[in-house]
């Protein structure tokens, strides 16, 4: 195991909290979600004390609000989060922010109206899983995931459901790569 994804549909319960902790105590690349998120919003510091590896958090802003100061504009409170969490964090959006501990950030204003859609985001979170599970640096994986989740809802357009995504893919890689479909 390379890389682990908590969060999705996970239940806001104390096992999710539990299994959350497990996985960070394994110091392996974690990506945490929704539920993973949520389970901490009483005791966020025991979350942030438990991260000693590479980890990616990707609230959407009422995740955020609910382990994170939410004083201040969406680059503020991203690049604090990402310090207080000592992880990278995907505050999700139009403007999705992508910020470091170490200061770095992007606002990645790719995401079309489509993408808020159940589900989404869940699949976003397993694309930056996808890229940490081949060992991609943290940042770069989420700040690569967010693009091309951008542009595979782009590719579709209007009608999107989050199903839809993964099978996109391919067809915005090869358009990178220079490749016919």
């Amino acid at each position: 195991m390379t890389a682990c994804l908590i969060g999705p549909g996970a239940g806001v319960t104390e096992a999710t909290r539990a299994c959350t902790l497990g996985i960070l105590a394994t110091r392996r690349a974690t990506v945490l979600d929704a539920d993973a998120l949520t389970a901490f919003e009483h005791d966020p510091q025991a979350l942030f004390t438990a991260i000693h590896g590479p980890c990616v958090m990707t609230p959407h802003e009422g995740e955020f609000r609910r382990i994170f100061d939410a004083t201040g504009d969406k680059l503020t409170r991203a690049r604090r989060a990402a310090v207080t969490g000592n992880a990278i964090i995907v505050l999700k959006g139009s403007d999705t922010v992508i910020a470091a501990p170490d200061g770095r950030a992007i606002i990645d204003a790719n995401a079309p109206p489509t993408l808020a859609t159940a589900g989404s985001g869940d699949v976003l979170s397993g694309m930056v899983l996808g890229l940490l599970a081949q060992g991609m640096d943290p940042f770069l994986a989420a700040a690569a995931a967010v693009w091309l989740h951008g542009a595979a809802a782009a590719e579709f357009g209007p009608g999107l459901i989050a199903d839809d995504l993964p099978d996109l893919l391919p067809v915005v890689l090869r358009r990178l790569l220079g490749s016919k479909p």
